[in-house]
């Protein structure tokens, strides 16, 4: 075991992001804190931490029980990571999907680029107003 891992390569070791360099990325935008604060990817990660990663719509929140550097199998992952995300975020999974539905005559063909546009500015309306409430 090491004394100190850098934030980044935690996450990637217990499996919460597929590549170092997601981890970093995603630690960079502020969707990682620690321990509430926003953190820098080298920042040294101690037991006791609790690291919250926004992941979609979703806060993940995570408990540090040990330090480990390189990348686990998914059944020691328990090991050196508690998953304590609330209730209320994991029920969001569930939560069914706005899908918008536009009836077209039959033989009219795909959208226009006009049409395909005014259907992504509502579908970005809908998404974008989902995140303001969340």
């Amino acid at each position: 075991m090491a004394d100190d891992i850098r934030l980044d390569k935690y996450l990637w070791a217990v499996r919460v992001f597929k590549t170092r360099s997601d981890a970093a990325d995603a630690i960079r935008n502020n969707k990682v804190t620690v321990n509430d604060a926003y953190a820098k990817p080298s920042r040294e990660v101690r037991i006791g931490d609790r690291i919250s990663v926004r992941k979609q719509r979703i806060t993940y929140t995570y408990k540090v029980l040990d330090l480990v550097s390189s990348r686990q199998p998914a059944k020691n992952v328990p090991l050196y990571c508690l998953d304590i995300t609330p209730a209320e975020e994991l029920a969001k999974l569930d939560a069914p999907r706005e899908t918008i539905f536009v009836f077209r005559d039959r033989g009219t063909g795909r959208p226009t680029k006009k049409e395909r546009r005014e259907l992504d500015e509502l579908m970005d309306e809908i998404y974008l107003d989902d995140e303001d409430e969340a």
